[in-house]
């Protein structure tokens, strides 16, 4: 059994004596976990049938296919990848890490929206979800599902697209655009990030094996250790590394650890103390696809009432509520629909 496997067994709770079958059992109970126990089984040699032979194919189809698009929208546009495509090159050949989502994040929103038109040119599209980040100036975030080619067996494709790498927690940690040169510790920032939504979330197994493949890398650690705090991410950061040592040595990142501690204190109290208003965020509800706009560069926000304010993209035109679930009533909807109207006449 490979240490990597034998990490699996830990993490999903799971006695190795119950065999590869209650541990793929255990699995299943996590979204995309099964793929990456199938390939920890598959590099150990361990037998399977075919149908789990093919469904580890079609999962390493999916990540392949999502690198492709990466690398093909990073040459066009300038987009590039963040979290999970970076962290899954940090994995053992053959070790295969869950990618639900293509994240990527973009220069600006011309950049954002070149990408999208050429998803949405070069794949099925069915769904397009946008949300603005603050109000002036705004953050935008798109992302973008089609099926798979069986999608009742497989998740549909997924790739989300921001012009914030970094969004915040809305209120005491603002937003950061930009991520730092270094790869591996652009990856620790980023999973230190995930820890921000939801703190009382206890890390996952794939947290855990990400920090795991970051554990031989060359940090410096009081370099490390500044530069996250810098992005205000010093007690998410240490926590996550106290929970992943729990589970595995740190090497390298044991440093980075102890670096830490002199930041927590001073980063806690300025959360404490902070007064900053919270991070306002509006969801998209969609009115209508249109037809490519390739002429424009950027959305364009319009407000012809001040409960119908109105989000035109190159690919489709939404109506903007504070909360995705926001009940959109046919008089409102109808109201916006004539704004629409009445501004595709003045055009």
């Amino acid at each position: 059994m490979s240490v990597n496997t034998a990490l699996l067994y830990r993490l999903l709770d799971t006695d190795p004596a119950d065999g590869p079958a209650e541990l793929l059992h255990r699995a299943r109970a996590g979204r995309h976990l099964p793929h990456l126990v199938l390939s920890a089984l598959a590099r150990d040699g361990v037998r399977m049938g075919e149908p789990a032979r093919a469904e580890l194919r079609r999962a390493r189809d999916r990540a392949a296919h999502y690198a492709r698009l990466a690398a093909e929208l990073a040459r066009s546009t300038g987009v590039r990848a963040i979290r999970g495509l970076p962290l899954a090159g940090y994995y053992p050949a053959g070790l295969l890490r869950p990618l639900g989502t293509l994240d990527l994040v973009a220069p600006d929103q011309a950049a954002l929206w070149q990408a999208v038109i050429r998803l949405v040119t070069d794949h099925p599209v069915e769904h397009i979800d946008v949300s603005l980040l603050g109000d002036r100036p705004h953050h935008t975030a798109v992302t973008v599902h089609w099926p798979a080619e069986d999608p009742l067996a497989d998740p549909w494709y997924r790739v989300h697209l921001t012009t914030a790498a970094l969004p915040g927690d809305g209120a005491t940690v603002p937003v950061r655009p930009y991520l730092v040169a270094d790869q591996h510790v652009e990856c620790l920032i980023a999973l230190a990030e995930t820890r921000l939504r939801k703190p009382a979330r206890t890390p996952g197994p794939v947290t855990v094996l990400d920090v795991a493949g970051l554990t031989g890398q060359p940090f410096e650690p009081a370099e490390t250790a500044a530069v996250l705090a810098a992005y205000r991410l010093a007690p998410e950061a240490a926590t996550l590394l106290d929970h992943a040592a729990g589970h595995l040595p740190l090497g390298a990142l044991a440093a980075v650890r102890a670096a830490l501690t002199p930041e927590l204190g001073p980063e806690r109290r300025r959360r404490a103390e902070a007064t900053t208003r919270r991070l306002a965020t509006r969801h998209g509800t969609l009115l209508r696809r249109t037809v490519i706009r390739h002429t424009w560069d950027e959305s364009r926000l319009l407000t012809p009432a001040p409960d119908t304010p109105l989000l035109l993209t190159p690919v489709a035109d939404y109506l903007l509520t504070p909360t995705p679930v926001t009940p959109v009533t046919p008089t409102l909807r109808t109201a916006a629909l004539r704004a629409l109207h009445e501004w595709d006449t003045a055009c």
